[in-house]
């Protein structure tokens, strides 16, 4: 069977591949061809290079074939990424968003961050690491403008409020955030749910609507995604 990759009927950017053997993987187009970020398969077709997208290890990618209807970070947007890592999920938002675009990496981890510059960012120009605290977004806030959207994915006991604080200073009125939820880096002696609903709780206090909550199971236990609009 030869390989087929279709745009995914409601997002931009994000393809259906179909392999050789049938099934079906989601893709985004590389950015970077000929470069991959975390061992992912990269497939030609048409003349355009894609690169497969592993939801073990990225929770937008699970999140998507869990049934998440909304995807609000598009081409040309603004990105705020806040717990970027080394860059997996970071490497397919910036494919997505495109030489139009910016994804601002905001990760602690000195480490991490060297892998994110060394492999990633040097090879895209739409990408922007940042070693930052994400519970101090006022000392990056020279480096960030306002931003279209925020993804949230790190593992520390506040995690709503950090997404919050963050938006308050760099999100547009009417803007979308993704916020990974980690029950276990909250609170380990509460069921998962009950921690997903204290999190929806503490941004809607804060003026967010959120419009969803996607369980990651089997790709990730004890995780939800939450999307939400701003103002």
């Amino acid at each position: 069977m030869a390989i087929e990759v279709k745009p995914h009927p409601a997002f931009p950017e994000i393809y259906w591949t179909t392999l050789e053997d049938g099934t079906k993987r989601l893709s985004t187009r590389n950015l970077a061809p000929g470069k991959n970020v975390y061992g992912e398969r990269l497939i030609k077709f048409k003349g355009v290079e894609y690169r497969v997208w592993d939801p073990f290890r990225s929770k937008l990618a699970a999140a998507i074939l869990k049934g998440l209807e909304t995807v609000p970070i598009q081409p040309g947007h603004k990105v705020l990424y806040l717990g970027a890592a080394s860059g997996t999920t970071a490497s397919h938002v910036s494919d997505i968003v495109g030489e139009k675009g910016s994804v601002y990496c905001v990760e602690f981890a000195a480490r991490s961050i060297r892998e994110l510059v060394n492999n990633v960012c040097v090879f895209r120009l739409n990408m922007s690491p940042i070693l930052a605290d994400a519970r101090l977004p006022e000392r990056y806030s020279s480096l960030v403008g306002k931003v279209d959207d925020i993804y949230c994915d790190i593992a520390q006991p506040e995690q709503a409020k950090v997404l919050a604080d963050n938006a308050d200073l760099f999100l547009v009125k009417g803007g979308w955030t993704m916020l990974n939820v980690k029950a276990q880096s909250i609170d380990v002696t509460k069921e998962p749910t009950e921690v997903y609903k204290r999190e929806k709780l503490i941004l809607k206090s804060r003026g967010f609507r959120v419009r969803e909550v996607v369980h990651l199971e089997p790709y990730d236990k004890a995780h939800a995604m939450l999307v939400s609009q701003y103002g």
